[in-house]
């Protein structure tokens, strides 16, 4: 008995010796960390990440690397970057859905280049959620850290040594981890193309509430007004004038915009999607194909 905290104590240290190939962090940007996720290829926090046309990578030990900007994804916080050169990595594995109390290492590179350590604990476990930008995060990882002790970007393992995701600072200070998966489905698009694209209907909305003698009719008492539409955009090629009430879209009642980019992910991209609304007091429908949001 008086072994078990000498060992756990070494067994975390072991981890995070063993996971020291994965980290780096970005000169010039203090507390910003990034994993390196292939030999060439590093992901780190875009709410944090500069905008600058090229990076310097330290490594545990100060080995420095160039690295340029390869695409960024607001939705799901998401930035890569491309290393110069090869980077000796093993790349993360995946681990498995942590439960609620679960003991969770997040981990770094200082500024002086010395490898960081904090131990965290999984404090809330839940279902997939949708950022305010429209990206689809695949399960919600809250950290028992504060935001102000927060290594953003920092890699953040389990007690097996597998990966959890990233460190992401949330709202009201709290510590959330971007999970491997929402990482690894968002990587090929960003290496591609430099972006994700999102659906897009091309026009300004604002909410509204239903005339009284029409919400039995339509069966809901709120809608989205029509107020602005993009030139050429997927809402006027369907037909759709400044005015229209919007109801549904597939039939999912529009809730706030929110809810709507939340429904225009990725896959509806250049796919057809039925919209009723009202318009003159009567109720018609429409189809549209789901543009890509433009870029910027």
């Amino acid at each position: 008995m008086s072994d078990l905290l000498p060992n756990l104590s070494d067994a975390i240290a072991a981890r995070a010796a063993d996971a020291a190939p994965l980290l780096a962090s970005l000169r010039g940007r203090r507390g910003l960390n990034a994993i390196v996720w292939r030999s060439d290829i590093v992901v780190t926090s875009e709410q944090a990440l500069p905008d600058r046309e090229a990076y310097t990578l330290v490594l545990p030990g100060g080995q420095e690397i160039a690295a340029t900007p390869c695409g960024r994804d607001p939705g799901t916080n998401v930035a890569i970057l491309r290393a110069a050169s090869p980077v000796a990595t093993p790349g993360p594995q995946p681990a498995a859905d942590p439960r609620v109390g679960a003991i969770a290492l997040v981990l770094g590179v200082s500024a002086d280049a010395n490898p960081t350590a904090q131990l965290a604990v999984v404090s809330e476990m839940g279902a997939a959620w949708h950022s305010q930008a429209g990206g689809r995060i695949d399960r919600l990882i809250r950290l028992d850290l504060r935001g102000g002790r927060l290594s953003e970007g920092a890699l953040v393992i389990d007690t097996a040594g597998n990966t959890l995701g990233m460190a992401a600072a949330g709202p009201r200070g709290q510590v959330l981890v971007i999970p491997y998966a929402t990482i690894a489905r968002t990587l090929d698009p960003l290496v591609a193309e430099g972006r994700v694209a999102r659906g897009w209907l091309g026009l300004g909305l604002q909410p509204v509430m239903v005339p009284p003698a029409l919400r039995e009719a339509v069966g809901q008492d709120q809608g989205r007004m029509i107020v602005s539409l993009a030139s050429g955009g997927p809402a006027e090629q369907a037909g759709l004038i400044p005015g229209d009430i919007l109801l549904s879209l597939d039939g999912q009642p529009i809730t706030g915009h929110r809810a709507i980019r939340a429904f225009l992910g990725p896959e509806l991209v250049g796919k057809p999607v039925t919209v009723r609304l009202l318009r003159g007091g009567l109720v018609h429908t429409a189809t549209l194909t789901v543009g890509a949001r433009p870029a910027g």
